[in-house]
């Protein structure tokens, strides 16, 4: 049987949603000269999760994060259509879902609404009570900032080694009839993919593969069930079934041409049917109309309705007050156990924990991040990447610059401009240039003036500091032979170090640099800092 002009339509709507996604993901990234448009941050904008998740812990909103209010003003008037048309994941569990049932035809399908479908709603009341004491977790399972972070993280890096490897292989044996060439068609392709999508040269993330394989597992968990995430999981989709639970555009049951077959709900998106018949549960329907798709009867249809005006046999999702306080006390325990730690309670600080300029204090940034991966997908070096112990599990998946990966460019500003929440504050250049980020120091035993008494001033050439933050001082030294000798020593200036990590970056070591920058004497904490201003030093 044909798909209906409205599934038609919701299909279009779906794909076309899905593409702007990954458009508006690859268009992230750095353009010299260029500033990052608002619009980049599109579906962050419109996610009314993130909005209110927000508002719990800072008190504060962004101004931009308003449109997701309209988002709000849909669901309550047209259920959640959000769900079934907009959201890029839900269209990905879809296509899944259609694949499965191409594989395994014979399948059992149960898409009678279980109460299992409850959970995601203990799990936003556990996330939410959460949140009133400023954890942000709950953004870290939005099905935009998760489909964000898989996209920047794993997926795009996976396909542009593909690309880089397929194409290098061409080039390389340069296959060809005659005088035509594979390579003259693959390196023009190739060439204009990477200036305007992989401006970051084998840009890889830690923990990639971990994530690539999380996503996988989601997406295969649609064999089980049709939209296991949605129906289940998803926190956002449980915020929108609160605001869907009554809306103004309802189903209605022709009961004198329903022959209760049932047909419906084998189709169902959301398993918002409870039995066959009229039974609905508004707070489970995606909208997908492949309910009115399905019947053969034409006894279903969509209509809008008075608010005031009662629907019959509207099913509520009923959740018990014990489960719910005892999600509530979850949270809040959940909550207790990330910030048991020493770091979580500011005793110490972790050196490996080098934020972007711009972020805020450590408790104050956890309450906005939402580990969504945009900074870390704009970041011309590649330098920062997904922390995984280093700032506790509260901070799973937050930024971090690896300056072995990659340095903090000097005249770039992008991560700040880019974040949907502020958590990084969107700085000018100058007034980036003035922040540190950590502070360098020289190992030693390692750095090959002081171990090995050979010339090397990589670091200070690489400082970006217009009077340098790393000088030299002529030392001299005595030789195994007994002979004398020069070498230039490098030195650190405190006052001047911004901790962008250069210098690591570029050291002749690359297993363990000579030279390392550490947390140490950031601005945004005046406890981390072991130079005091105004000492007299510079080593």
């Amino acid at each position: 049987m044909k798909s209906s002009r409205s599934v038609r339509a919701r299909q279009l709507v779906q794909v076309a949603c899905l593409l702007l996604f990954f458009a508006l993901a690859i268009a992230t990234c750095f353009h010299a000269g260029s500033a990052p448009g608002a619009w980049l941050k599109l579906f962050f904008l419109i996610d009314p999760l993130i909005l209110l998740a927000t508002w719990l812990t800072t008190h504060t909103l962004v101004a931009t994060g308003l449109w997701a209010l309209l988002t709000i003003a849909v669901t309550i008037v047209m259920g959640r259509v959000f769900c079934g048309w907009i959201c890029p994941l839900g269209t990905l569990h879809s296509i899944a879902g259609w694949i499965f049932d191409r594989v395994w035809p014979d399948r059992k399908r149960r898409d009678h609404w279980s109460p299992w479908q409850r959970t995601k709603y203990y799990l936003l009341v556990g996330f939410l009570a959460m949140a009133v004491l400023g954890g942000h977790w709950v953004c870290v399972m939005d099905p935009i900032v998760l489909l964000y972070r898989s996209t920047a993280v794993a997926l795009l890096p996976g396909t542009q080694w593909a690309l880089e490897e397929t194409s290098t292989a061409i080039y390389k044996s340069d296959p060809g009839v005659g005088s035509l060439r594979l390579a003259k068609l693959t390196e023009p392709a190739y060439q204009a993919i990477r200036t305007t999508a992989f401006n970051v040269e084998k840009q890889a993330f830690l923990g990639g593969g971990v994530m690539l394989a999380i996503f996988v597992l989601l997406l295969l968990l649609n064999k089980v069930r049709p939209r296991f995430w949605c129906r289940y999981v998803c926190p956002l989709g449980a915020l929108l079934g609160v605001f869907g639970r009554w809306p103004i555009l309802r189903r209605k049951v022709n009961s004198q041409m329903c022959n209760q077959c049932d047909l419906c709900a084998q189709s169902c998106h959301g398993a918002a049917g409870g039995a066959p018949g009229d039974q609905w549960t508004p707070s489970e329907c995606l909208g997908c109309l492949n309910c009115t798709d399905s019947c053969r009867r034409d006894s279903l249809s969509f209509t809008f309705v008075a608010p005031w005006r009662k629907a019959p046999r509207r099913e509520p999702i009923d959740l018990s007050r014990r489960a719910t306080i005892a999600a509530a006390v979850g949270g809040l325990a959940t909550l207790g156990f990330f910030r048991s730690s020493p770091q979580a309670r500011g005793k110490i600080y972790n050196p490996a924990l080098v934020r972007p300029p711009g972020a805020r204090a450590e408790r104050d940034f956890l309450k906005r991040c939402t580990a969504c991966g945009v900074c870390m997908k704009v970041c011309p070096t590649g330098g920062l990447q997904p922390t995984w112990s280093e700032a506790g599990l509260e901070g799973l998946w937050s930024p971090r610059l690896v300056p072995r990966i990659g340095q903090c460019d000097y005249t770039c500003n992008l991560c700040g401009q880019v974040c949907p929440t502020e958590a990084i504050q969107p700085l000018t250049v100058e007034e980036k240039q003035k922040v540190r980020i950590g502070l360098a120091s020289f190992d030693v035993t390692r750095c090959i003036p002081y171990a090995y008494a050979r010339e090397c001033t990589v670091c200070e050439e690489h400082c970006p500091i217009p009077d340098k933050a790393i000088y030299t001082i002529e030392t001299e030294i005595v030789a195994r032979n007994g002979e004398k000798k020069s070498v230039k020593q490098p030195h650190v200036d405190p006052e001047k170090c911004i901790g962008c990590g250069i210098c690591e970056n570029v050291c002749p070591f690359k297993d363990r640099p000579g030279v390392r920058v550490t947390s140490a004497n950031e601005t945004r904490h005046p406890d981390n800092q072991p130079i005091l201003s105004g000492d007299a030093g510079g080593y």
